[in-house]
């Protein structure tokens, strides 16, 4: 942009001399070096601060299926990459083992009960003791919760979608064992009810932006679109700043200024909804820090929407 902004001056001093409209003395001579110096210092430069630049990348949440029971898988009714509601059946776990075990705690329950009212009958007659009332009583809540875990655990051998979304790389099958491993997750359920849209920004470059900013974006998705948006938040930590607790001492290693992340949220919500997780893009943030360069950031942003229809990277 800046290149194209100096050689429209330099065509425009062009004609302004060919047509004899201003004399090519020594100020016009050094005009260029001048003008060059102004869109560098008074417009280039400041235009990475008051509106700033950055590769923009989506990411969604995703969750990782574990079955709360182990068994035997007996249906798998989803397909791979397709739209799913919360609750919707993921897989189902062979129930026999669990339903077994609900009615022998539930027989078991009944009984107990049926005893507690004797006991009490006949402590109320004072032909009982109370230790065998309170005795049956904690007998029959025990059960009870036995048979409250039991359920839950006949419950779960329904696996449903923790939210919207859609199970990607499904490769389990009916007949296959799982177990409830926190280390053995048996499907990738991907989140869409929340999208992450990040923005990395130069650290020199991040010192004005806040929330409610505007931004716009442009994704290889869609080349040649320009999609609006606000700032949500600036991340205020990355990784090269953390520290882990460990029993070492400090390892020294090469600082670098990595990019700090800018999360924003974009207004078209049907758009953001059909963007596949991984879209990479640009966007820009128009901070209220020499709103001037605003419009060349514009412009710029624009130009590299419509490079997205012949640059693949």
């Amino acid at each position: 942009m800046g290149v194209a902004l100096f050689n429209t001056y330099l065509v425009l001093l062009f004609l302004l001399v060919h047509f004899g409209i201003v004399r090519f003395n020594l100020f016009w001579k050094a005009s260029p070096a001048i003008v060059l110096v102004l869109l560098l210092f008074g417009l280039l430069i400041p235009m990475g601060w008051g509106a700033p630049q950055g590769n923009a990348l989506v990411v969604r949440n995703a969750v990782s299926i574990v079955p709360d029971v182990a068994g035997e898988v007996t249906d798998v009714p989803v397909l791979a990459n397709t739209p799913l509601r919360a609750g919707d059946v993921l897989f189902k776990i062979d129930p026999t083992p669990y339903a077994a075990q609900v009615k022998a705690i539930d027989a078991q329950l009944k009984l107990a009960k049926t005893r507690l009212g004797q006991m009490t009958q006949l402590y109320e007659r004072d032909a009982g003791r109370g230790f065998d009332v309170e005795q049956r009583q904690s007998e029959a809540d025990q059960l009870s919760g036995q048979l409250e875990a039991a359920q839950w655990n006949l419950d779960k051998t329904v696996v449903r979608a923790p939210a919207d979304g859609y199970v990607t790389n499904l490769a389990l099958r009916k007949g296959a064992r799982v177990a409830n491993l926190p280390l053995a997750p048996v499907m990738a359920f991907i989140d869409v009810s929340s999208t992450i849209i990040g923005i990395e920004i130069n650290q020199n470059d991040a010192r004005y932006v806040a929330p409610g900013q505007e931004v716009e974006a442009t994704f290889k998705f869609a080349p040649g679109q320009i999609y609006s948006g606000k700032v949500e938040s600036v991340l205020q930590a990355i990784a090269t700043g953390q520290v882990q607790t460990s029993g070492t001492a400090v390892l020294p290693k090469a600082i670098e200024a990595a990019p700090f992340v800018v999360r924003v949220k974009l207004d078209d919500a049907d758009f953001v909804k059909r963007l596949p997780a991984g879209s990479a893009g640009t966007a820009a943030i128009y901070t209220d820090h020499v709103k001037p360069t605003h419009v060349v950031r514009r412009v710029i942003l624009r130009q590299v929407a419509i490079l997205n229809y012949v640059n693949p990277f």
